[in-house]
């Protein structure tokens, strides 16, 4: 019985596919079988239910899978351990994150604390949309992010740093015909959207589809972190963190529609069979330390 082994029998449960297992392992499919079927022998059960075409976990796999991860996790402490005590840890730390301002993701204090106690790593950050984050910190592509969502993503570690609210901010051109308008009514205003699977398009689409209804989106803007500007301008109406459109309000930039409003979290997610490696266990340990002290 083999670490590797393990951990091919880990991605291929999590991901329910041997091709993506392969793909996320950086290996083929007939490696990624073959290390199975060779756990399997070891082991003496089958992991898995091949019957019918489909490969599921079957009841032994589903009992091991637990200790299984913790194998792999306690394999990566102990080399974690090993590193350590071999110098300053060294290398790329890369991290996914939202399209958000870098003050809200406090990216700022944390690539200082980096520097300050890594001065031999390189911080690396990847913009992604919030379901992109959770597919390869899942796949284990990407070892951690920042993400904001309305609920934990499934298959990752979940750290909840704080609780983010949305308003509805209107262009003050618009406010005049919403002052007795209802929901059929702003839904026709022209909407600035995020792209597909971004916490910004997931947060405004279910924000209407409970009435019912879809926004009029006559823009798709990848950068989330300025959308003020755009609603300042006129463009359109958008879903904007709750500080910032109070104080665009307050400055007359923009109208807040009502107490109307869509919660989430920003969250730290880490991919489940990376979480011992040393970058992954220095960042959580920085990230608490910024978050949650």
């Amino acid at each position: 019985m083999e670490i590797y082994q393990i951990r091919a029998f880990i991605k291929v449960a999590r991901l329910g596919n041997v091709t993506r297992a392969a793909d996320a392992l950086s290996l083929t499919q007939p490696a990624v079988t073959a290390q199975i079927k060779a756990l399997e022998q070891s082991l003496g059960v089958a992991l898995f239910d091949r019957s019918g075409g489909r490969l599921v976990l079957a009841k032994a796999g589903e009992a091991l899978l637990e200790t299984a991860e913790q194998l792999v996790a306690l394999g990566n402490q102990l080399k974690s351990a090993a590193q350590a005590l071999q110098g300053e840890l060294h290398g790329v730390l890369e991290l996914g994150v939202p399209s958000e301002q870098p003050d809200f993701l406090r990216l700022g204090e944390l690539a200082a604390t980096v520097t300050r106690q890594l001065p031999l790593v390189e911080l690396k950050t990847h913009v992604m949309p919030t379901e992109s984050l959770a597919e390869q910190v899942a796949s284990g592509r990407l070892a951690a992010a920042l993400t904001v969502a309305a609920a934990p993503p499934r298959g990752v570690q979940w750290m909840p740093l704080r609780s983010v609210r949305y308003r509805v901010a209107l262009p003050r051109a618009l406010a005049d015909s919403m002052r007795k308008g209802g929901w059929r009514e702003l839904a026709q205003l022209p909407w600035l959207d995020g792209p597909a699977g971004s916490h910004a398009h997931l947060l405004l689409r279910d924000l209407f589809e409970r009435h019912g209804l879809s926004p009029r989106v006559v823009m798709q803007n990848d950068d989330q972190a300025n959308l003020m500007a755009l609603v300042r301008a006129g463009a359109g109406c958008a879903l904007l963190r709750e500080e910032i459109a109070l104080q665009g309000a307050a400055a007359g930039d923009c109208t807040v529609w009502g107490s109307v409003h869509a919660d989430a979290v920003l969250g730290f997610i880490a991919s489940a069979d990376r979480v011992g490696e040393p970058l992954v266990v220095a960042l959580e340990s920085m990230m608490r330390a910024l978050w949650l002290a």
